[in-house]
Parts: structure tokens; sequence; C-alpha cells
């Protein structure tokens, strides 16, 4: 059984291939959900003039803040301001050939993945090969909402429920933050069945490609075996400068925390919990979502 219905460049097994998935139609990309804006699917970035068959900074215009990857693998140094810079792959309407050094994410999956059931936390995600450091693993795909809806449908959740609403908050230069909601709950990639780990082996990245709205780029932390579960810090705090009053509200709240079976060494034994998704009070009145 491939997951991905052959919408992936590899397809994904499934172990034991017995069990039943959750319903959910599977998609590779962002889909536009209710409330979500712009549509992840319009094209709204020029695309650079090269006409090499990979492109070189400074001369691309996609690569304004240097070079995105070297052998396949990303760059993840800060910048001198102590910042993480913004991604920009070449795009649709770029020059360039598609084998460009610069076009990574948008390959989709390089490597084999299978979805396999846990002990203890339900399905995971592992790897059938070995993934060196820095390399793409997958992307995090879902519906785009708005806050409003996002905020409606953790409100419909139970206890029980499992919670696949990511908010990520990206910190710019004169003190905004721009907010992106993606749901794979109903319509999602193979990436809602990453795991949790207080100790993760992937660390996510947006990149832009052809619309405002970022991909959610999984890429390996560390070489990673073939065999190991893939796992993410929900928090968003893993490889990720976030201002300390930002992570604190990603800590755990009394009325919905759920234990977290990562067995990590650091594990903090509880799931991360984001309580501005859960109150609207708790949202900070300086957040934008993408526009």
């Amino acid at each position: 059984m491939d997951v991905s219905r052959g919408l992936e460049p590899l397809p994904v097994s499934v172990w034991p291939r017995l069990e039943e998935l959750p319903a959910f139609q599977y998609s590779p990309d962002h889909v536009l959900g209710e409330g979500g804006k712009p549509d992840p699917s319009e094209i709204s970035f020029p695309g650079c003039s090269c006409h090499s068959a990979s492109c070189l900074a400074p001369t691309c215009s996609c690569l304004h803040y240097g070079e995105n990857y070297k052998n396949l693998s990303i760059k993840t140094k800060r910048s001198e301001l102590g910042f993480s810079k913004p991604i920009f792959e070449c795009n649709t309407m770029c020059h360039c050939g598609e084998m460009c050094q610069n076009r990574i994410v948008q390959r989709g999956l390089q490597f084999q993945l299978e979805v396999f059931k846990t002990t203890e936390k339900g399905w995971g995600l592992r790897t059938l090969e070995f993934i060196p450091k820095g390399r793409f693993v997958c992307e995090y795909a879902g519906e785009i909402l708005d806050f409003n809806e996002a905020h409606r449908r953790i409100q419909l959740q139970t206890s029980s429920d499992s919670n696949y609403i990511i908010a990520v908050r990206e910190h710019l230069y004169d003190g905004r933050i721009m907010e992106t909601f993606v749901d794979p709950t109903y319509i999602g990639n193979v990436g809602r069945f990453l795991n949790h780990s207080c100790e993760p082996n992937l660390f996510m990245v947006p990149v832009r490609i052809d619309s405002m709205v970022p991909k959610l780029a999984l890429f390996a932390d560390h070489d990673i075996c073939a065999y190991e579960e893939l796992t993410y810090d929900y928090s968003g705090r893993y490889h990720n400068f976030l201002p300390i009053e930002e992570q604190s509200n990603t800590q755990e709240g009394k009325e919905s925390k759920k234990p977290c079976f990562c067995r990590a060494k650091s594990c903090t034994s509880s799931l991360p919990y984001d309580s501005s998704l859960f109150h609207k009070d708790d949202r900070k009145s300086n957040a934008e979502e993408i526009f």
C-alpha cells in the first residue's frame, strides 16, 4: 500500500499492512482551507532571470540572502544579527534548470519512508534508509486556515483527539509576527504521522517557492539511521530563535496536559501546549496572518 497514492516521487509504505490508517485525503502540497489566504497554489513571485543550469549567489535574485543549500543539504548558520535568514527557492517563473541547486523542497520525497504502528504513540513515521545530516526529509502539508477557523476546530476537539493543527510564527525584523496555520487532519501529507520528541532528529524551516505561504519543510538535524523513527519538536523551539515570552507560551497547559512518550533523556513528560490556539485572549496583538 502506498500512503501517498502515487502523488509523491517515491511510494510511502505502511506497517503492518493489515492496519487501517486514519481516513484523510492525501495532498503533497498545502491547499486553501476555510478563511485561509492567500491561495498557496497561486504564483506570486516573479522568478529569477538566470539562464544557467544552476543558480549562484549573489547573481540570482532568489538567493538575495545567500545560498540555501550545499550538496543537497541545508545551510543553517545564523546571520550576523542572530536571526534565521528567510529561504526562497527558485520557482515556476525562474529561467534556471529543474536540477538547479536552489530547488530542493519542491522535488518532494527523496528517501523511502514508512508509516508504522508504534507501541505507545499510535501511528508514526520512520525512514527505511540512511538520511545524511541536513537533507530534506518531508513537508508538513495541510489546509491553510485563518486564526478563527483554527481556533474553532481546536474548540471542537475532545481530550482524546489528536491535534494536527500547527501554528508557525515568523518574527520579522520590524517586530511584527507573521502567522501561518496548517491543519492536515482531513487533507494532508505524510508529515501528519510525525510524532513529537523532546530530542528530535528533524527541524522545521519555512521555505517559500511560488507563494508567500511557506512550505513547512523538515530537515535532518543529524545523520539518521535506517528504521529510525522520524520526529520533530511540536513546540517549534528546536533550531528556532524564539523570544523568551514566546517560548513560555508553548509550555503545556493545566487543562490540556498530555503525556509525552518520546523517552528522551531531556523529556519534559508532557507534550507542548500552545495556549494561543485554545484561548483567543492569549494571542499577541502584533501577530499577523499571511497576507
